[in-house]
This record gives structure tokens, C-alpha cells and sequence, in this order.
């Protein structure tokens, strides 16, 4: 995977590792404190193939040997949402670290959401399945790095950002600064609460840099993958909310686009993944494991 730092830039800054994920465009993060070496994984893959619905943790691996060769001690495993693009690590990387897993808590009600759509009444539990479900505003800490959650919803009803002194992890909220945002046409998702979210990101301090969910190169003068710019880049620069556009211009921008996008290839296998906290539906009576598919409802 291509991969990339951010170094810190003093104390009570973290530095972050972005991997490269090509198959989804994904980005994951290793979030450490140079003081103590401890760490956070956020948004980690669990490898998948549509074609013949095999897993994999290939790019899962390729983290912890980053952090294994670093000498940092994992303390968390997060996610900022329950991914429509691609399967999370989480309980998997759960297991190999024994770090606690944990996402927003109101992934509770996306999973009540998506038992109607899957037709799955009672499957879903993420108060089990996840060591710990953060409200807006909870703080937690990555050594002796305070972490606050931000409650940043659109994409999905229940999204949250971490801040992490001068870092942000905002997902599938922004796209990079020469792109503009995310969509907001799935279930649950709004363009106009997005747009709040946006600029709540966009309040926090001119030089906190944010650190998003996904790059799908090439793009106009730029072929490599990117995911990092400042607020004050955002605010400037991005096409979609930079110059102070308005929540009308948005919203209008926002869901002529979605219209035309069709669903990820993976979405209909990774939210009955996800919404289990990364793991693969129970056994059956034969020893394997199968995918329950909605036909016709999307």
C-alpha cells in the first residue's frame, strides 16, 4: 500500500501514518503519541472481493507490522462510522491487539435502520459487538493525547470525528481540498445535516489538519492519492464549501451529484459486516457463513 506521515508539530501533536487502500479508495490511519509510542488504528480495511465474496487481511496486517516496527502499543482500534464502501478490521484487529474497538454510538440506530432494509429483525448488536459506543463530546485519550469525539453526521445518521490536538479524522465528510465532499443519498444520510457538519469541522483552529476517508486518483493535475490539508485550505480552496458557499448552493451542488452515483459494489456485504462490528455473519448449519442480499429495494 502507498502510505504516508504527517509528523507531529509539538507537544500535544500527533503524528499519523496514512495507508493507502486502492480497491475502495480507502485511507487508514496509525495515530501515535511520540511521547508515550502509544496508538490508534482508524478505519482500517478488512479486505474483500466482491466477485467471490472472500475476505481478507492483507492490508490489516500491513498496519500492524507498521506498528510493530515503530515499537508502538495500540490502545485503540476506531472507526468513524459503519463503512458503506468497504469491511472494517475492527474486530479483528480487536483480537490480535486486545485493544478496545469503539465507533458512535448512534450506529445503535443505523443498525436498526438497516435491520428493516436487510429484513434481519434482532441480528444487529452493537452494544455487543463493540467495546465502546462515543456520544458528541466524550473524550478519551491515545497516550498522553486527549481525544474529542465530534458528532458529524450526513454521510450516515451517526458519523463522529476524532480531534486529536491539531489533527482531525473527519471520514467520509470532506474529500480532499481539490475535490469537495462526500455524498450524503445513503440511508440516513442528508445533505443539508452534512452541510452543518462541514462547518462545524470548519470552526475548529485554521491550522488543524484534516485527515479524510477516501481519494479516488487521478484527479485534475494530481495522479497520487492525498488526504491531508488544513481548515484554513478548506475553507479557502474546496470547490463544494470553500468562500463561505451557502447551505442552498450546497445542498443543490450536493444532490444533483449523489443522483448520478451508483452504490459501491461492496455496500450490501459490508453494512451486515460492519454493523457487527467488522465480523462475519454466524455460521450455518454447513460450518460456512453466508451474505443475506436485499434484491430490488436500492
Amino acid at each position: 500500500m502507498f502510505s504516508r506521515r504527517s509528523p507531529s508539530n509539538g507537544a500535544g501533536s500527533p503524528e499519523v501514518t496514512g495507508f493507502y487502500e486502492p480497491d475502495t479508495g480507502s485511507v487508514q490511519y496509525v495515530v501515535a503519541d511520540p511521547a508515550t509510542r502509544k496508538a490508534a488504528l482508524i478505519d482500517v480495511v478488512l479486505d474483500f472481493d466482491p466477485a467471490s465474496a472472500k475476505t481478507g487481511t492483507e492490508s490489516a496486517r500491513e498496519v500492524l507490522d507498521f506498528v510493530k516496527a515503530e515499537g508502538l502499543e495500540v490502545e485503540w482500534v476506531l472507526d468513524t462510522h459503519p463503512h458503506a464502501d468497504h469491511l472494517m478490521a475492527s474486530s479483528w484487529l480487536a483480537e490480535q491487539t486486545g485493544a478496545p474497538n469503539a465507533i458512535g454510538e448512534k450506529v445503535v440506530e443505523i443498525a436498526h435502520l438497516w435491520a428493516d432494509l436487510y429484513n434481519m429483525p434482532g441480528v444487529f448488536d452493537p452494544e455487543k459487538d463493540f467495546s465502546r459506543l462515543f456520544a458528541d463530546g466524550d473524550t478519551f485519550r491515545i497516550g498522553d493525547l486527549e481525544v474529542r469525539v465530534m458528532l458529524s453526521p450526513g454521510h450516515t445518521l451517526g458519523s463522529i470525528t476524532y480531534v486529536v490536538g491539531d489533527a482531525a479524522f473527519v471520514h467520509d465528510t470532506f474529500m480532499h481540498v481539490d475535490v469537495g465532499t462526500s455524498r450524503a443519498d445513503f440511508p440516513g444520510g442528508s445533505s443539508s445535516v452534512l452541510y452543518d457538519s462541514l462547518q462545524r469541522i470548519l470552526e475548529l483552529p485554521d491550522e488543524t489538519r484534516l485527515f479524510i476517508g477516501h481519494d479516488y486518483p487521478p484527479v485534475k493535475d494530481r495522479e497520487d492519492p492525498a488526504w491531508e490539508a488544513t481548515v484554513a485550505e478548506h475553507r479557502e480552496k474546496n470547490p463544494h464549501v470553500g468562500g463561505g458557499a451557502s447551505r442552498e448552493d450546497y445542498v443543490k451542488l450536493r444532490d444533483e451529484r449523489d443522483a448520478t452515483l451508483g452504490l459501491p459494489d461492496r455496500m450490501l456485504y459490508a453494512l451486515q459486516v460492519n454493523l457487527r462490528g467488522g465480523r462475519l455473519p454466524e455460521k450455518e448449519g454447513d460450518g460456512h457463513r453466508y451474505f443475506k442480499i436485499p434484491a430490488n429495494r436500492f
